[in-house]
């Protein structure tokens, strides 16, 4: 079982940055892959970004790709995002996920990928 705890959330203006933080417990935090969803009002919950188990590897959306920077801190069961220059269209609820499979090597980029989540945190961009 893995249980993960999203924190960092508020309200930022257009062009302001953002980091997040998602603390994992449970199982050996260094061995699964992490993923970062966000779901808006009437929307489905879509990727984000993602990171392999040791780190060396990350996946970005199109639209957030050269602004978002997704990271892990195995020491400390944490993954997190570096959210730059954001724009209203961010505003969303931001998931963390993880996945413990039998293989580690995948890191999926779609929601069924994964198979524990957080409860969320709110990202409010105001324009």
């Amino acid at each position: 079982q893995v249980q993960l705890v999203e924190s960092g959330g508020g309200l930022v203006q257009a062009g302001g940055s953002l980091r997040l933080s998602c603390a994992a417990s449970g199982r050996t935090f260094s061995s699964y892959p992490m993923g970062w969803f966000r779901q808006a009002p009437g929307l489905e919950r879509e990727f984000v970004a993602a990171i392999s188990w040791s780190g060396g590897t990350t996946y970005y959306s199109d639209s957030v790709k050269g602004r978002f920077t997704i990271s892990r801190d195995n020491a400390k069961n944490t993954v997190y995002l570096q959210m730059n220059s954001l724009k209203p269209e961010d505003t969303a609820v931001y998931y963390c996920a993880a996945r413990l499979s039998v293989s580690r090597v995948v890191v999926p980029t779609t929601p069924e990928g994964y198979n524990y989540w957080g409860q969320g945190t709110q990202v409010t961009v105001s324009s």
